[in-house]
């Protein structure tokens, strides 16, 4: 009985977890669509206006690390000439910014 009652709290979490944890759809709809736009394409005004690159497109996905993708995410992104394009996003965990790239992954036609 003493090893169920670990093990019954141990399933319990997992689904619990699984709600906290990130969604990377609904974080992109919410911080990031306004500039890339729902498909990623970034033809929104404000995508436009910033250089926002196509994420739709295989040759910008190659292009794009994970690893830059996060820094990005994480600290914002300025232009060549340290033009702030991109505020850096607040309130994520490493789990949200990593659904967030595998959301703009999905992006890849």
């Amino acid at each position: 009985m003493k090893k169920l009652i670990p093990l019954t709290i141990a399933l319990l979490a997992i689904p619990a977890l699984s709600l906290c944890a990130a969604d990377g759809k609904a974080l992109y709809e919410k911080d990031c669509q306004k500039c890339h736009g729902a498909d990623g394409k970034g033809d929104t005004k404000m995508g436009k206006k910033s250089g926002a690159k196509d994420y739709s497109t295989a040759k910008v996905q190659e292009e794009l690390k994970d690893d830059a993708a996060v820094k990005a995410i994480k600290e914002g992104y300025k232009d060549k000439d340290g033009k702030v394009v991109m505020k850096p996003a607040e309130g994520l965990s490493d789990e949200d910014i990593k659904a967030l790239v595998a959301h703009m992954r999905s992006f890849k036609k």
